[in-house]
């Protein structure tokens, strides 16, 4: 009945990519939502709270590995379930 219970809490540093350190796939299991700067974004890749930054694609920028060229956007950082 309370389903907001069972759900983990988010971290303050949280990745897509597995092979990262900071994923958690508990926290996966559940939609999470991303405001940045007051306005909700869709393209976050990573997140840090704590320092108040998100990573998003570099529109359709490869890097050598063939994954997304990320840029690094600073400024007020909001994690929530949806």
């Amino acid at each position: 009945m309370t389903e907001a219970t069972s759900r983990p809490p988010l971290p303050d540093h949280l990745s897509i990519d597995p092979r990262s350190p900071h994923h958690v796939a508990a926290a996966f299991e559940h939609d999470i939502g991303i405001r940045f700067n007051g306005k909700d974004r869709l393209d976050v890749e990573e997140y840090c709270v704590s320092e108040g930054w998100i990573k998003v694609p570099a529109g359709k920028t490869l890097d050598r590995k063939g994954k997304p060229l990320l840029l690094k956007l600073k400024g007020t950082v909001e994690a929530y379930y949806k």
